[in-house]
């Protein structure tokens, strides 16, 4: 079978500088080569990984789903497809039952406390059987998603009704019902497309992806609602990692956890600031009017807690999780205040 060859110039974005002897770690990832991701986290990850190792590890960023789909990110990195991936656990519904807790609405406010928590969360080992098939360097999530349509505004919880919405997750889809959409499951990459064609009248997602994916060239109306917020994991073949000299260990491991769990979420408020901004100019952004608010919350609770119960009653401990993330959120809002 021939390998299919990528063009040199996109194999290219984010090679680093090292020695013709370096271990050379593949990472993939979903986000346009263009995105602020790319620059920031990724080709910031590489760049101090090489220089902590002493050029002994190279890291070449595959961007845009040039390696892997992005639905099949944990398992490319689990199988060796990739040698470290960053992917969204909830592209694998059921999969990370537990960190998509993170997911439900109102927990946090911002993705940089809501990376705190989840860092805070996986390393108390709540976590550990959910991610016991790779090597997680680190968790974190995005700020909190909004309502982008195409064609039609949503002011109202009428507007919304029979609305076919991209939702990102399960999780998020439930909440969708509960508000009377109809939600249809698609990765970020195929929003533009499925919105063009007209498969899905609007989506939720966060600012900052707006702009990363052009999806401003085809959407003129938000709704600020704050309805969810995404995790994500950025892991490594454990094969890979266990192979690797003390020297290259010591590098990934000082590259891992907390650290770089909140330079990704204080990257995504940043990103979201600049992106409302942006969109400020030729957008129109509604707010939920006051006498409907708790219509909307009282939806985002009830999806709330059909999740929760969900996971009780497999024998997961969902209500217990939740109530560390909620402690988790208070001591990152003190720390980080």
């Amino acid at each position: 079978m021939k390998l299919k060859m990528l063009p040199v110039a996109l194999v290219a974005v984010g090679l680093s500088t090292a020695s013709a002897g370096a271990e050379n770690l593949r990472y993939a990832h979903f986000m346009p080569a263009q995105s602020w991701q790319q620059d920031k986290l990724f080709e910031a990850w590489a760049d101090a990984v090489n220089e902590a190792s002493g050029g002994e590890l190279d890291v070449t960023i595959f961007p845009a789903q040039t390696l892997g789909k992005a639905p099949a990110g944990y398992d490319n990195a689990k199988n060796g497809v990739a040698d470290i991936a960053w992917t969204v656990q909830g592209y694998t519904a059921g999969r990370f039952p537990l960190s998509q807790i993170m997911e439900l609405p109102g927990l946090f406010d911002t993705a940089e406390v809501g990376s705190c928590a989840f860092q805070k969360l996986y390393d108390s080992g709540a976590l550990d059987d959910e991610y016991k098939d790779t090597h997680v360097l680190f968790v974190h999530t995005h700020g909190p998603g909004q309502l982008h349509m195409g064609e039609e505004p949503v002011k109202t919880l009428a507007d919304l009704q029979g609305k076919k919405l991209r939702r990102p997750t399960a999780v998020i889809g439930t909440l969708l019902d509960e508000l009377g959409a109809e939600p249809v499951g698609l990765p970020a990459p195929a929003i533009y497309e499925n919105l063009e064609r007209g498969v899905i009248d609007g989506y939720m997602i966060t600012w900052e992806s707006v702009v990363a994916f052009r999806l401003a060239e085809l959407t003129k109306y938000h709704t600020d609602f704050g309805f969810y917020s995404l995790a994500f994991v950025t892991t490594m073949n454990k094969a890979k990692y266990e192979a690797l000299s003390d020297e290259a260990k010591a590098a990934i491991d000082e590259n891992s956890g907390m650290k770089w769990s909140l330079i990704a979420g204080q990257g995504y408020d940043a990103a979201d600031a600049e992106a409302i901004e942006m969109l400020k100019t030729d957008s129109e952004i509604y707010e939920i009017p006051e006498d409907e608010l708790a219509e909307w919350e009282a939806a985002a609770e009830r999806a709330k807690e059909i999740y929760l119960e969900e996971l009780d009653s497999k024998g997961l401990p969902g209500t217990e999780t939740y109530e560390k993330v909620e402690e988790y959120v208070a001591q990152c809002e003190a720390e980080l205040s």
